[in-house]
């Protein structure tokens, strides 16, 4: 059985930031229907310059 809080894990979205409300904790995915992906960089030049802009915090 799975804890996502919004209901059935995304299997097409992995994630594994388990202090996120969205995740389901169960498994290593997300529970939302998408995500968006942004940036806290203005020219990103690697993995570590972006971010999951769907984040909310448990």
């Amino acid at each position: 059985m799975s804890t996502c809080s919004n209901g059935t894990p995304n299997r097409a979205i992995q994630c594994t930031v388990t202090n996120c409300a969205n995740h389901c904790q169960s498994e290593s995915y997300c529970g939302l229907s998408s995500i968006r992906v942004g940036t806290h960089e203005s020219n990103p030049t690697k993995e570590q310059c972006t971010d999951c802009m769907s984040f909310r915090m448990k």
